[in-house]
């Protein structure tokens, strides 16, 4: 598997996870051997169009971290179609591609923010401090879900 290190002279490789909603992104990161992903943070923007910190934002990360690939989510509608959103997303893919000249995978995301919002509801979170947590964890679950799928096939 290319995130395992193989050179001891260089970091670990890590693949970055991003859950790009209208006003937000949940990032999440995988551990340096690609087993788990964690939450990182969410990265807030006052109008939807208004990319370039959020851009700038995840080349840091991208720097930081020394991601070799970013999976991005991936919001088909429930009957597999391409709606407004998914759409959003792959304009999203493109800017990151030009951005950080990494490769970017689209990640299905299908029930990540049901499955992020059962999960804080079940850990306690009340209802008016989801949202500061729902993208980041969203983010873990579609970074999660890749990297499960990397040892399944």
């Amino acid at each position: 598997m290319s995130i395992l290190k193989t050179d001891p002279g260089n970091a670990e490789m890590r693949i970055l996870g991003l859950d790009y909603g209208s006003k937000t992104v949940g990032v999440a990161i995988s551990d340096p051997l690609g087993l788990t992903a964690q939450g990182v943070e969410t990265i807030w923007r006052k109008q939807e169009n208004k990319m370039r910190q959020t851009l700038a934002r995840i080349e840091e990360l991208v720097a930081e971290y020394q991601v070799e690939k970013i999976v991005l989510g991936y919001p088909k509608n429930m009957n597999n179609t391409i709606g407004e959103r998914a759409l959003k997303s792959l304009e999203f893919k493109e800017m990151l591609e030009r951005r950080t000249g990494l490769p970017v995978v689209m990640w299905d995301e299908r029930l990540t923010t049901v499955e992020a919002n059962r999960t804080l509801m079940e850990s306690g979170v009340r209802r008016e401090n989801r949202k500061q947590h729902m993208d980041q964890l969203a983010a873990i679950f579609i970074l999660q879900g890749y990297l499960d799928s990397l040892r399944i096939g």
